[in-house]
């Protein structure tokens, strides 16, 4: 009974997958039956992406006008609703940056041996002359082409595109400032509609991962028998630098929450590292277990008002707030895994790119609905705009589980933090004396 309960749960069948559909491709790969997996195994695949990209463009729509719509509250809050949201910017921007500086120093992607680079760069020649022809037309546009680009002028048109998620950016930006300046009774029907959508979004991105096994089962035996050609033990190498990509990825949540925090709390607040990690336990071992920043905000509540002495005041608006738009784990990550990717399959990401994957996941962070998975989403978004192909996530996938409970730690840690300085510079920030032990959160 113990061996079925732990397989159904979805990361151990997404590992599963992964691993067959490694042995699947290898075995393929010897035997001949390449033409096989491409008709039969890979169109599976390819409905698993389409299915992510189909879901991307609403459920970014949705969760972005309503965050920008939710800082309403900004009136009477004002102050400390600038403070918050100035530091979750600011630690979200230095988290992608970290995530730049490890996977461009380390560069995991070029762990990948030459020849299995080009044989990828080969299976996605399509998509790099495409890359490689709109970088020259770039070159003869003018200076604010790019703002022209930004803006849509028809909605169903950008809308219709993944590649112009950028547009549905703005257009979501604005649609929630908008719903800002109306009459609260006014906006509560249209808010109710986006709300109400994006629950059963994300009721659709439950159901689109519990296929994500044999999507991922399906990617990689596609892309094994791509690459492998007459040297399938070469595809060991191509797995072995999975675990290169995880150490980016791990290096930079240690030095966000052991480098980075701790300057602001220094900087910010009279709380010691000490304290504030042992205050914050509790609600970290919960996010790492359910891999959500939304289950786990009752439990970073309870921690950061009883064992940091966050007034529930403070706590009450920063923490939902940073389910919200925070996620610096998830911006990292997804800084890290854009960059391997393109590594991976042998296409250059420029500085232009490097910005773009800056600015582009710090509005997908804040767009992130707090549930698992939600980030392997908006790395399509990032991926699309900067034109790397996202089928290229199958190399990922394997391995997003344990990255995905490790990043949602770090997300609830910057949240808590962040409320702890906010508290601080209000006046707000009363640690007890005698601190109470908080619940592992399973009665929550």
């Amino acid at each position: 009974m113990r061996s079925r309960r732990w397989f159904q749960q979805l990361h151990w069948q997404i590992i599963f997958g992964l691993l067959l559909g490694v042995l699947f491709g290898l075995a393929a790969a010897v035997s001949g039956w390449g033409r096989f997996t491409q008709v039969w195994i890979a169109p599976l695949g390819t409905v698993f992406i389409n299915l992510l990209k189909l879901i991307a463009v609403p459920l970014v729509l949705t969760s972005l006008a309503c965050g920008v719509a939710s800082l309403s509250d900004l009136h009477r809050l004002s102050r400390m609703g600038g403070k918050t949201i100035g530091l979750y910017l600011l630690t979200t921007i230095l988290a992608i940056m970290i995530g730049l500086l490890m996977v461009n120093l380390l560069e995991p992607g070029r762990q990948v041996p030459p020849n299995l680079r080009e044989e990828l760069q080969q299976a996605y020649l399509e998509d790099t002359a495409d890359r490689t022809r709109q970088a020259l037309e770039t070159k003869d546009r003018g200076p604010l082409q790019f703002l022209v680009d930004a803006v849509p002028e028809n909605v169903v048109e950008a809308a219709s595109d993944n590649r112009n998620m950028l547009q549905i950016v703005i257009l979501a930006l604005l649609l929630g400032v908008g719903l800002i300046q109306v009459p609260r009774d006014k906006a509560r029907p249209v808010l109710e509609f986006l709300a109400g959508l994006n629950e059963v979004l994300i009721r659709l991105v439950d159901l689109i991962m519990h296929v994500a096994p044999i999507g991922v089962f399906s990617l990689m035996s596609a892309t094994i028998t791509s690459v492998a050609g007459d040297d399938p033990g070469g595809v060991v190498h191509l797995i072995g630098a999975l675990g290169y990509y995880c150490l980016a990825v791990v290096v930079g949540f240690g030095l966000q929450i052991f480098l980075v925090y701790p300057l602001f709390l220094r900087f910010g607040s009279s709380l010691g590292l000490g304290t504030f990690l042992k205050g914050v336990a509790p609600a970290q071992l919960v996010a790492f277990s359910t891999s959500s920043s939304g289950a786990t905000l009752p439990v970073t509540m309870e921690c950061a008002q009883e064992n940091l002495g966050v007034s529930e005041e403070v706590s009450s608006f920063v923490l939902p707030l940073g389910a919200t738009i925070n996620m610096d784990g998830t911006a990292l990550y997804q800084a890290v895994a854009t960059v391997f990717i393109a590594q991976a399959i042998g296409m250059h990401l420029g500085a232009t790119e490097q910005l773009t994957i800056i600015f582009m996941a710090l509005l997908a962070s804040i767009g992130t609905a707090a549930i698992p998975s939600a980030g392997i989403i908006m790395l399509v978004i990032i991926l699309e705009a900067v034109h790397v192909p996202s089928a290229g996530i199958a190399l990922i996938l394997g391995v997003d589980r344990i990255l995905d409970m490790l990043r949602t730690v770090t997300n609830i840690t910057g949240d808590a933090m962040v409320a702890t300085v906010v508290a601080a510079s209000e006046g707000a920030l009363h640690l007890p004396h005698n601190q109470p032990s908080v619940s592992d959160g399973t009665d929550v």
